[in-house]
């Protein structure tokens, strides 16, 4: 990885796309660090150094946006609402059928899901923001600090509009960075962004475990994390680039005096087809529960209930609640995004066939079958994987955006790969020396 890096910076027009992709992300830091106007920054300082770190409602999303949720930022609500807008549109493309014809229609089309998502992005960015000024304003983003209510000394509509107002035009500019980094830069700009937001928080998270560490002055704990670290990235890198190769050959067709096919290719299954979309799902889903009790605050049973036993993430019905949700949403989203039909008819009509499998419904039951088969260890890994953080929670007592958590590993190795593989591609585009010299 760090040799092509190294002769990426050799070649002019990539060290130009890296250099302004940095840049980019370094634009961006520094907006995850500027106040949103009407905030008191010396409150928030003062609650965030008190209560921040356990603060574990908001965790998922402080955590999207590199810690600038918690701090108020102008772009407190980071990446997340273009990724909830992504989501939401890639489901609805297999309900609607309008939107299933524009995904079929190619670069057009997608343009069109694309301007569609942006739209998407600004409503959730408005819903997201007003509530996140409404919790700051009621004193509930930071519940045990003694200044939470003075985090918005004014209250007033005008200050609240344009709060909301900065915050949505916060999103709106991330999202135009991710697709400068994308159109001019290296990678996924959106992916490059979210990996930034949560590699930001590495090295205080790690930090934090050394000071909370008993054991040699907490180096020993230190330590451990380290190991347990590396150890869940090699084993998250091993599985990302696992897959299962169906066989594929197309038959030979004479099309006037030229004949085209006869080759062999591959259809590549991934283990882990899902990504970690299940786990973004069964977090936000078991999140509702706990904002609907602080919301409310209610204190009947039923809110007792869900406080006891829904709120702390060490909790055996908690983890076990969470290790379904995964499971399930793995199967959900790999169904709704692979389509065995639609893949074998597409090879019956390139004349395409798996050997020893007849074309057809025969070729899509057994896709259905193979990808039924490897979503199962997939589900489970993604699943093992997640509940790291509530290991450490019991084991060193950190809180719950534990570094090598699984939400950050898979998306943090996941880009790696992706970028690197971008970067090697491109090398290889420029250097490539043919078979002839």
């Amino acid at each position: 990885m760090l040799t092509a890096f190294a002769r990426a910076f050799k070649t002019p027009d990539l060290r130009k796309k890296l250099l302004f992709t940095l840049g980019i992300i370094v634009l961006f830091r520094l907006g995850s660090h500027v106040p949103v106007p009407g905030v008191d920054y010396s409150a928030v300082q003062f609650c965030v150094n008190q209560a921040g770190s356990s603060n574990s409602l908001f965790g998922l999303v402080n955590m999207f946006s590199g810690g600038a949720l918690l701090q108020i930022t102008i772009f407190a609500l980071g990446i997340m609402p273009y990724i909830t807008a992504s989501i939401i549109l890639q489901l609805l493309t297999v309900v609607i059928p309008r939107l299933e014809n524009l995904k079929k229609e190619g670069q057009a089309g997608t343009a069109k899901i694309t301007q569609y998502t942006r739209y998407l992005t600004v409503a959730l960015a408005i819903l997201q923001g007003t509530g996140l000024v409404a919790t700051a304003r009621s004193g509930a983003l930071f519940s045990g600090c003694a200044q939470a209510n003075q985090i918005v000394p004014d209250q007033s509509i005008f200050t609240t509009a344009v709060m909301v107002i900065t915050m949505t035009a916060g999103t709106c500019v991330v999202m135009w960075l991710g697709e400068l980094i994308t159109d001019r830069g290296i990678g996924n700009g959106m992916s490059i962004l979210m990996f930034i937001s949560i590699a930001a928080g590495f090295v205080g998270a790690l930090w934090t475990i050394k000071l909370q560490g008993k054991i040699a002055d907490g180096w020993v704990e230190f330590g451990v994390v380290i190991l347990v670290g590396l150890a869940m990235v090699a084993l998250v890198v091993f599985v990302e680039q696992a897959q299962r190769r169906i066989p594929v050959q197309y038959a030979k067709r004479m099309i006037g005096r030229r004949a085209y096919g006869g080759t062999s290719t591959y259809i590549p299954l991934k283990v882990n087809q899902a990504g970690v979309i299940p786990v973004i799902f069964a977090s936000s889903l078991l999140y509702i529960p706990a904002l609907i009790v602080q919301f409310s605050g209610s204190q009947a049973g039923w809110a007792n209930w869900i406080q006891k036993y829904f709120v702390k993430g060490d909790h055996p019905y908690y983890i076990a609640a969470y290790f379904l949700l995964i499971v399930f949403f793995a199967f959900f989203y790999v169904a709704i995004s692979f389509n065995p039909e639609e893949v074998a008819d597409n090879m019956k009509k390139y004349g395409g066939f798996i050997p020893g499998i007849r074309a057809g419904r025969p070729t899509a039951e057994y896709l259905s079958y193979v990808l039924n088969r490897i979503t199962w260890p997939g589900s489970l890994y993604l699943g093992l994987i997640a509940l790291v953080p509530t290991m450490a929670l019991a084991g060193f007592g950190a809180n719950q955006n534990f570094p090598f958590g699984g939400t950050s590993i898979l998306i943090i190795v996941g880009v790696g790969l992706e970028t690197v593989k971008q970067i090697e591609s491109q090398l290889q585009q420029r250097n490539y020396e043919g078979f002839l010299r």
